[in-house]
């Protein structure tokens, strides 16, 4: 007798928790990824869009501060700040969508769980 959990597969062929780890990888990037080639697990598509809305977001911010960074100095103080919430988020979301977690950030999760 078998006695190993089956774990759901996406689109991809990968196991479902897997292939929501994978969206966060390289950020908004794999999240576009996956938002284009699954179609049908609504687990990995709410991940894919999550990482989309939140590193997506975090990289117009910082663009933004590069805009803004040589007429108003001082603005170099945000950069190491934002560069930490993007590890503590990249690692935190890897982790929860890995555990098969539907973790939803505020606001980002919001519009992730309405796009998919």
């Amino acid at each position: 007798m078998n006695d190993e959990r089956s774990t759901p597969k996406s689109g991809s062929g990968l196991d479902s928790n897997v292939a929501g780890l994978l969206c966060y990888v390289l950020g908004w990037l794999t999240g576009l990824i996956f938002i284009l080639i699954e179609k049908d697990d609504r687990f990995v598509r709410f991940h894919a869009a999550q990482s989309i809305v939140v590193f997506g977001g975090l990289t117009v911010v910082e663009f933004i501060l590069w805009a803004f960074v040589f007429a108003v100095p001082s603005l170099w103080f945000f950069f190491p700040l934002l560069g930490l919430a993007w590890l503590v988020l990249w690692i935190l979301l890897m982790v929860k969508a890995f555990q098969g977690e539907e973790f939803h950030l505020p606001i980002a999760g919001d519009i992730a769980d309405n796009w998919v």
